[in-house]
């Protein structure tokens, strides 16, 4: 286990518009605002289309993250997640999970990673910045090159 006391700094409440980009528009709120890391700790969105990680296929290992995408459109979405900043890049690193429904199929829902979304009518979300420590989301190779989340003095 690890653990890290976050010094936290400002809060924001921010709507994307119809039609925008998830990852694009949470980048350029972040540019905007001057926040390189902070966690979300609620959003409530509709999505037009989302990508999600996931499979019906057979995982030939299944210790290893699953890293395809499953497609759906027309879903309510309620989610939560982390970012940290890529000073390589100038840009955050989100790692975001929802749940997502589909509404036209009786809210069938579906959870796992965000891997892209295109806004439908709205999205409430609560964004919280982190001072402190830096946070960085450096590749694990032994794990399969996932990003994990660190904290740096």
């Amino acid at each position: 286990m690890r653990t890290h006391e976050l010094k936290t700094g400002r809060s924001f409440g921010v709507n994307f518009d119809h039609d925008e980009d998830f990852f694009q528009a949470l980048s350029e709120f972040c540019k905007e605002n001057e926040v390189t890391q902070g966690y979300i700790p609620m959003f409530l969105a509709a999505f037009a289309e989302t990508e999600i990680a996931g499979t019906c296929a057979k995982v030939e290992d299944p210790e290893a993250p699953v890293r395809l995408p499953v497609y759906l459109q027309k879903v309510e979405a309620v989610g939560s997640g982390t970012f940290s900043y890529d000073p390589d890049k100038d840009d955050i690193v989100p790692h975001v999970h929802v749940t997502v429904g589909l509404k036209q199929q009786a809210a069938l829902a579906y959870s796992s990673h965000l891997i892209s979304a295109r806004i439908q009518y709205l999205s409430e979300m609560l964004i919280t910045e982190v001072v402190a420590p830096d946070m960085r989301r450096p590749v694990h190779t032994e794990l399969w090159d996932v990003p994990l989340l660190t904290f740096e003095s």
